[in-house]
């Protein structure tokens, strides 16, 4: 079981997040949390849910309106949605790298350019001092 298995009834739910069952029926309707049905159409929430949930009300006491409310949760959601993907992606990229040894990969240099390196490689840092004297006015 993991944060996402659907387990509480709403009522259970309710009472973790600390609201009334009815709202949670709301905030469902509104899209703002959307369990999993049960075969029979009941609600069945999960921790991240309840979560959610705690959140809600939280940005609620804050003076968020339900629309702000919805959008910060919209973005939230994107937003982990997208680490995930990258995480994805760069567990895919150092699976391709490890199994094609000898490839090059690429960094951005001090300008912006792409620089090209052997796998296993650094960039080279710069480690020039700048030292800055002010003007002495007469």
């Amino acid at each position: 079981m993991d944060e996402t298995t659907p387990l509480f009834a709403i009522a259970v739910a309710a009472e973790l997040a600390g609201m009334h069952p009815q709202t949670l029926r709301q905030y469902d309707r509104l899209g703002l949390v959307s369990p999993t049905r049960t075969a029979g159409q009941s609600r069945r929430y999960s921790m991240r849910d309840v979560v959610q949930l705690r959140e809600i009300a939280r940005l609620g006491a804050e003076g968020l309106n339900l629309e702000g409310i919805r959008r910060i949760l919209e973005l939230e959601n994107e937003n982990r949605a997208l680490r995930d993907r990258v995480r994805e992606l760069e567990s895919a990229l150092a699976d391709e790298l490890l199994a094609k040894p000898g490839r090059r990969v690429f960094a951005a240099g001090a300008e912006g350019e792409v620089v090209t390196l052997r796998a296993g490689t650094r960039t080279q840092k710069a480690n020039q001092l700048v030292v800055w004297r002010p003007l002495r006015r007469s």
